[in-house]
C-alpha cells in the first residue's frame, strides 16, 4: 500500500469509528429511557451532547461532507 493509501484507509476508520461512538451513545440513551421509564437526565443528555460533538469534529477533520452531521441533528 501507498502512503496514501493509508492515509485514505485510516480517515476511513476514524470516520467509521466515530459514526459508532455516536450510535453507540444514542443506544445508551434509548436504553436509559426504556429502563427509567424517563427520559434520562439533563446532565446525561447535555454531556452526551457534547460527546457527539466531540466525535464529529473528529471524523469531520479527515471526512468532510458526510451524512453524520445531518444525522446527529436528529438525534434527541
Amino acid at each position: 500500500m501507498t502512503d496514501e493509501e493509508i492515509k485514505s484507509m485510516l480517515a476511513d476508520l476514524i470516520w467509521l469509528n466515530a459514526l459508532i461512538a455516536t450510535e453507540l451513545i444514542q443506544v445508551t440513551e434509548n436504553t436509559s429511557a426504556i429502563l427509567r421509564k424517563s427520559p434520562p437526565p439533563e446532565s446525561c443528555i447535555k454531556d452526551h451532547h457534547d460527546l457527539r460533538m466531540t466525535a464529529l469534529a473528529i471524523a469531520e477533520k479527515y471526512q468532510k461532507e458526510t451524512a453524520l452531521a445531518r444525522h446527529l441533528t436528529k438525534h434527541q
